[in-house]
């Protein structure tokens, strides 16, 4: 493609310091934050998804923050659009767009063009589907997926039902396995628009994880739990993907008298830890990604200083 816009990408798991990085970064360069975040998308979940606060932005502008329900269908298909008209928009008011989070997906079908399955759905399909899986258990359709597409069910839980539903879906569809709509991380830098400059942030595992599990505490000093108690009763029950989240999931689960509430912590402490460890996995993949330990570089601070002066050079 002629001419492809350079865009600033700022990645890395959980807790890294993507966003103080990137609103230095973006004071420093006068830009301004897309966010790459699958929770932060939802209105009325704050305290959950560590959505930036207006102190934390400091006047910075994000976009792709409260922008759906939490019972909204929200797409990558859908990211991609509105991410690609921010974007646009920047550019023709001279700011530097800044592409800042942790959801691999939606940054790589940004960057990367992947090709997305039609969004048309056959709810009968659907209900029957689901209607299976209660009866027998969610197994028996991981079966099935395996049958039509063995490599997505590699890679999700068999007991991941509304994913697996949706994967049996699109090959219902389209004839085609899931899979077969998807490129690997990095694979597709010549199909988009844009030519990315992409940093990722790291920073020791045992570093992390006690970032993460302070993290946890602060959000239930913050009011977490009553988010939490104020959406289940607004009938965000835990069958929507918003609520599948974590902190929302395990809380849910704690409301709904599942377990107790040092349980649930217990839990929100560990799944944050394996949500960074499956987050590196992804980034890891994808070789244009220059890593930068946010210890070693003297923190956000650091790492901003060196964004901005590479992206100078870049553009």
């Amino acid at each position: 493609m002629h001419n492809p816009i350079p865009l600033l990408v700022i990645v890395g798991p959980t807790g890294s310091g993507k966003t103080e990085t990137a609103v230095l970064a973006a004071l420093a360069l006068g830009g301004e934050v897309i966010t790459a975040d699958s929770m932060q998308v939802y209105r009325g979940m704050d305290i959950g998804t560590a959505k930036p606060t207006a102190d934390e932005r400091r006047g910075v502008p994000h976009h792709l923050i409260d922008v759906a329900d939490p019972d909204e269908d929200y797409s990558v298909a859908r990211y991609v659009a509105e991410a690609d008209a921010v974007i646009a928009d920047l550019r023709a008011r001279g700011k530097v767009p800044i592409v800042a989070g942790g959801t691999g997906f939606y940054i790589n079908a940004l960057v990367d063009r992947w090709e997305f399955p039609p969004r048309p759905a056959d709810h009968d399909y659907r209900r029957l589907l689901a209607a299976q899986a209660a009866a027998e258990g969610a197994a028996g359709l991981h079966r099935q997926l395996q049958q039509v597409d063995p490599a997505t069910a590699e890679r999700l839980h068999p007991h991941d039902v509304q994913r697996i539903i949706r994967a049996l879906e699109v090959h219902h569809l389209t004839g085609k396995p899931l899979s077969a709509f998807a490129y690997r991380p990095g694979a597709g830098a010549q199909r988009g628009p844009y030519r990315p400059l992409l940093f990722g942030l790291t920073l020791p595992r045992e570093a992390l994880y006690a970032r993460l599990e302070q993290r946890v505490h602060a959000q239930l000093e913050a009011g977490l739990l009553a988010e939490v108690r104020r959406l289940y009763a607004a009938g965000y029950g835990p069958e929507l993907p918003a609520m599948k989240g974590i902190t929302y999931r395990q809380l849910l689960g704690y409301l709904r008298g599942d377990y107790d509430f040092q349980t649930a912590i217990a839990l929100m402490v560990r799944d944050n830890r394996r949500y960074a460890k499956r987050q590196y996995t992804w980034f890891k993949a994808d070789p244009r990604i220059t890593w930068l330990d946010i210890l070693a570089v003297g923190g956000p601070a650091g790492a901003a200083a060196i964004i901005a002066e590479q992206w100078r050079a870049f553009v």
